[in-house]
């Protein structure tokens, strides 16, 4: 059975101005970096300011029409999306992926809020809004760990089902594989899920970056959980999922890495005064991109 909910909302400034560029094909490509904060309670109360930074693309005409508008950097903007996977051959061989943000709106909010200029020339918005609610199943058995500090921690892998009509009006799929990190006591009450399990989970996108043994700087994106809820597998299409026997629990919220648990739901920013960069580039990581033939239509 086909499943699939894939929603993300942003709210920031444009870290620096838009571009808009073609495709070898001529499809017209739009893309921004989004960038907010987002401002949780740290084991010892303190709030802690963690930045972000998200690359978004609008495709098509839509790309044209939002280009006309002339936003520039530091302008506060909404972006209603979806989190899109895609894959490729690198030239120097394997295969590379990566997640990405296909925006289906970006509106320019009426009031202009405080911003922090960063290490890298751009800015970011003193708090914002960065949320992911998706529902896919399990594409393998998670795996429970634990850091040198105790907390455990634990790796979903979901596969998120799209499904749409081309312009012929035949039926098309794609799925978004998309990794998902939860911490603590939220860990420790997903340690049971299995492969094929149907859930979904809601919480902030987050960008890893790292070194590999060849010394080539490396980018993931990923969710990072505040709530999940276990779905029934044997949920008819198009009728709403309820929670399955196992879950009849009361859900389980957990912060992030630092941060203490609180309310079964996800945290609301808290305000926040001006904050100076921790050195963040925003062009960190954002670099390995697929090449323009493969961008997703």
């Amino acid at each position: 059975m086909a499943r699939g909910m894939n929603h993300i909302y942003l709210i920031g400034v444009l870290a620096r101005d838009p571009e808009l560029r073609y495709t070898p094909s001529g499809v017209a490509v739009y893309e921004a970096t989004i960038a907010g904060e987002d401002h949780l309670a740290g084991a010892d109360g303190k709030q802690r300011q963690l930045p972000w930074y998200h690359r978004v693309s609008i495709l098509g005409k839509p790309a044209e029409w939002q280009s006309e508008r002339n936003l520039v950097a530091g302008d506060a903007v909404l972006v209603e999306g979806t989190l899109d996977y895609s894959s490729w051959d690198a030239p120097e061989g394997g295969k590379r992926s990566m997640v990405k943000v296909k925006a289906l709106r970006m509106e320019q909010l009426g009031t202009q809020p405080e911003t922090t200029q960063d290490a890298g020339g751009g800015v970011r918005m003193n708090g914002g809004m960065n949320q992911v609610m998706v529902v896919g199943n399990l594409t393998r058995d998670p795996d429970l760990r634990y850091t040198p500090a105790g907390d455990a921690v634990l790796g979903l892998s979901l596969a998120v089902n799209e499904t749409w009509k081309d312009r012929q009006g035949q039926p098309q799929e794609k799925v978004h594989w998309l990794d998902v990190t939860l911490w603590r006591d939220l860990a420790e009450a997903a340690k049971d899920l299995h492969k094929g399990d149907p859930v979904l989970v809601a919480g902030r996108l987050t960008n890893e970056s790292w070194t590999d043994k060849d010394g080539n700087k490396r980018n993931t994106t990923k969710i990072e959980a505040n709530r999940f809820e276990v779905l029934s597998r044997g949920t008819p299409s198009g009728t709403s999922p309820t929670a399955a026997p196992a879950a009849q629990r009361e859900p389980v919220a957990a912060a992030a890495p630092g941060a203490r648990p609180t309310s079964n739901r996800a945290a609301r920013p808290a305000p926040s005064k001006p904050a100076r960069s921790g050195g963040l580039d925003i062009d960190d990581g954002l670099q390995d991109f697929p090449p323009e033939e493969d961008l997703p239509f």
